[in-house]
């Protein structure tokens, strides 16, 4: 099973792997892309059922660190975000039905930066691994032997997709729910 790794604001993607031993997975990622012109737009990711895959007590503080104090809270965490050209707009985390979920929106001005979606052809197209599991998809996914990819023709004015992480059941995973303290409580 191949792990997909927190790519933005609390859920990533997906994509950007954790600077200490531990790591931040999910069950699922969804992403629901809105398109202004064909490259630019608003994306909200949902991560589902956010947990540590630390071995230790140390490398668990490490990533409820990075999780509760840097990705939901700092300044520095929208500036690296900024950088990969993701302009933040809202970042959360929340408790459903006993899973933490993260949840983050951010503004972009070339698609790329989501997930390395490209635009070509009056085209939107998305390349996954051959392993890759979609969940769901409002566009076609076409598959070789060597990948998978989703499509949106030019019609397309909001690109969504759902992608599987991991399979938690029986696992050593630990789940992030207990650790999270809302500031509105």
């Amino acid at each position: 099973m191949k792990k997909v790794y927190i790519s933005i604001s609390l859920a990533a993607t997906m994509t950007a792997s954790l600077v200490f031993s531990g790591c931040i997975l999910f069950h699922q990622i969804s992403y629901d892309v809105k398109l202004d012109t064909p490259t630019s737009g608003t994306s909200v990711i949902t991560a589902d059922d956010m947990r540590s895959d630390a071995k230790s007590k140390a490398d668990l503080e490490k990533d409820k660190k990075y999780l509760f104090q840097h990705m939901l809270k700092s300044n520095e965490f929208i500036q690296e975000q900024k950088e990969a050209g993701k302009y933040i707009t809202d970042r959360k985390l929340y408790i459903d039905n006993g899973k933490l979920m993260g949840q983050g929106s951010y503004k972009f001005d070339d698609i790329g930066a989501v997930e390395g979606i490209k635009y070509e052809g009056g085209f939107h197209y998305l390349n996954l691994g051959i392993d890759d599991s979609v969940i769901s998809t409002n566009g076609e996914i076409i598959r070789s032997k060597d990948y998978k990819r989703i499509v949106w023709d030019s019609t397309f004015q909001e690109l969504k997709f759902t992608m599987f992480s991991n399979d938690f059941k029986g696992s050593a995973y630990k789940s992030l729910a207990p650790f999270y303290k809302n500031d509105k409580e």
